[in-house]
């Protein structure tokens, strides 16, 4: 499944959010040699339970993520996530 976030480096803590349909990803790595962009593919793939990889937007802040598992499946984590203390780990 792909999904579209906005992410949010050099934060206290990793974080997600949503709103207004847009889903924000908080990260503490600076975006400097790809620091970021591994912590984003780590962190919300443990938090998901699910293969998360950067499809495009390595550069930019908006970003496509390919991530393995269904919609359904998708919306459930996400709700869990958010509902958590804003998906804090």
């Amino acid at each position: 499944m792909m999904v579209d976030v906005v992410v949010v480096t050099k934060s206290p803590c990793f974080s997600v959010s949503r709103k207004d349909g847009v889903i924000k990803v908080r990260l503490t790595s600076p975006p400097e040699k790809g620091e970021a962009n591994a912590e984003l593919e780590k962190k919300l793939s443990k938090a998901l339970g699910a293969s998360v990889r950067i499809v495009s937007g390595h550069t930019s802040r908006r970003k496509k993520l390919e991530i393995g598992i269904g919609e359904a499946e998708w919306n459930a984590a996400l709700e869990r996530l958010l509902i958590s203390g804003s998906g804090r780990s």
